[in-house]
């Protein structure tokens, strides 16, 4: 459970945890036949996005299409679409339909087709202007900084394996001083003349020097399987991941000191895992959030510790550009591990 499960996850997650749109099944509903209209459609059909599931004879066969969710758009092209090319100043008029139940699905995939339709727009325009009255004033290159291919696995991996050392740390951890209540064996250690920082600490080290073996682990996974290599520096990376783990797992044993059973250690440290998680910016960019939603991420671990690794692993940012999210942290780290030895009453 400990070093098998992580890893497996890992490279599920890393695979199926992403927002790219590679396929995209299309309904064609062309009412005018034309040689215009055969060029549009060849225009998707090449485009690599777009696989075309259907030709329908109405809107009304293709909406059905649309509904059973077995296609994700329908091209509709109405009739009269070449004549109004070369004649109406206006120009042919096409129809655009998108299943937006998925409403970020939905927002990449009209994108894709607006960018298709717009590149068949200017090919239009050469054939009807001519080369000397259509050119294009702006030339307009991209260039990609520290993730050149756009591979969103490269995005991801950081942020999965801060999920992964998250739930080791939190999850076995809240567990651990409850586990000593239900088996009975609490009051044996209470009647001993350790100390409770000494309880804590021991209780503690194991788990974080299992988190930060799962942490160097998960990083040559990521160097092997998806080719991610450490933009920045390893101590400083590590350093700061001991920090965090230190942080986590004190929020774990502060779980554990105050229930009385791991079910319910379990379903605490699930429920705050759930909230830190989704608001973190694992899987959505903490800026499209409500401010008042942002503010959370104040006291949020999981926030802190993707952003410094996402900037260490793929930027190769330094010690200068992290220095605030460290000192954050360490007090953090530092005030989360004092309530979990303060409220760990030990009775001799």
């Amino acid at each position: 459970m400990i070093f098998i499960l992580p890893i497996v996850q890992l490279l599920i997650l890393s695979y199926t945890a992403t927002f790219e749109i590679k396929t995209t099944r299309l309904a064609i509903v062309d009412q005018d036949g034309s040689v215009s209209s055969r060029d549009l459609i060849s225009s998707f059909s090449g485009s690599g996005f777009f696989k075309i599931k259907q030709f329908c004879n109405s809107v009304k066969e293709a909406e059905e299409l649309l509904y059973s969710r077995k296609v994700h758009q329908i091209l509709v092209i109405e009739n009269g679409f070449e004549q109004n090319l070369k004649t109406s100043e206006k120009g042919g008029k096409i129809h655009l339909l998108v299943d937006a139940v998925d409403g970020s699905a939905a927002g990449i995939r009209a994108g894709y087709a607006q960018q298709v339709i717009n590149q068949y727009v200017k090919k239009i325009n050469l054939e009807i202007l001519g080369v000397s009255r259509f050119q294009e004033p702006i030339t307009i290159e991209y260039s990609n900084w520290y993730n050149p291919m756009m591979k969103y696995t490269v995005f991801m991996v950081p942020g999965i394996l801060v999920l992964l050392i998250t739930l080791i740390g939190m999850f076995l951890t809240s567990m651990n001083i409850v586990k000593e209540k239900e088996i009975g064996t609490i009051e044996q250690i209470n009647v001993t003349p350790i100390r409770k920082w000494q309880f804590i600490a021991g209780k503690l080290f194991p788990f974080w020097v299992i988190g930060l073996f799962e942490l160097a682990f998960g990083l040559v996974v990521a160097r092997v399987v998806f080719g991610i290599t450490v933009a920045g520096s390893y101590p400083l990376l590590f350093s700061i991941a001991a920090i965090y783990l230190i942080m986590v797992m004190s929020l774990g044993l502060l779980v554990s000191t105050l229930v009385e059973t791991q079910q319910q250690a379990m379903f605490i440290s699930w429920f705050f895992l759930v909230i830190f998680i989704l608001l973190s910016g694992l899987f959505t960019a903490t800026e499209s959030m409500p401010q008042w939603v942002q503010y959370f991420n104040y006291f949020n671990p999981v926030a802190y510790f993707i952003k410094v690794i996402r900037l260490l692993v793929l930027k190769g940012a330094g010690l200068a550009q992290l220095y605030n999210i460290i000192l954050v942290m360490i007090a953090y780290a530092g005030l989360a591990l004092t309530l979990a030895v303060l409220r760990y009453k030990k009775t001799v």
